[in-house]
């Protein structure tokens, strides 16, 4: 199955694919992707775990015992959490962004779904998110996941990336290529 999809090759790919597997083997891949969820929001909340996660500086140990920690206080267990000490015993923690990432590739091919990456300037709201989901699903045929990203350089509008198609509708994008139309003329 990995080999089919080149989103999730390589060593993160290997791991996200055996996580996978046994998540669908233990039908728990609805949980174990929610804990997985859980632990993508806390690195992007904590420097500090981010910092635990990347640093090459910390010996497995370490890392293992403050991860047991992170884990407990989350309520990530099961899975998850057992996955999550493979990774560190291994010392392949710092790779645990493109694991999770080939995971949701992986279930989002199990379950039929699209995933898109939206970058907006600001938070979206439920109406909103709504809309572009239908939006996304018209033009596809299947239900799509979004990775939404807020970037407030984009000054307004939306960036949405699906697969291998992309749509800048960024007001940034659209300054940028007036100011270059002037450019020429001038």
């Amino acid at each position: 199955m990995a080999a089919e999809d080149p989103s999730v090759s390589g060593m993160s790919g290997r791991y996200a694919t055996a996580l996978f597997e046994l998540a669908r083997d233990e039908k728990s891949v609805d949980a174990v992707k929610a804990d997985l969820d859980k632990f993508t929001a806390m690195l992007a909340d904590s420097a500090d775990l981010a910092r635990l996660v990347r640093s090459p500086v910390f010996a497995a140990e370490v890392q293992g015992k403050a991860l047991a920690s992170v884990l407990e206080k989350a309520g990530i267990t099961g899975i998850t959490a057992n996955f999550l000490r493979v990774l560190t015993a291994n010392r392949r923690l710092f790779a645990v962004n493109d694991v999770i990432r080939g995971f949701r590739a992986l279930v989002a091919k199990f379950k039929g779904e699209a995933t898109a990456d939206v970058t907006v300037a600001e938070p979206l709201s439920d109406k909103n998110l709504d809309a572009l989901k239908t939006a996304l699903k018209s033009v596809t045929g299947k239900d799509v996941a979004l990775n939404v990203k807020v970037d407030p350089s984009i000054i307004g509008g939306l960036v949405v990336k699906l697969g291998s198609r992309m749509v800048d509708s960024s007001l940034r994008t659209k300054l940028n290529s007036i100011k270059h139309s002037m450019k020429e003329a001038g």
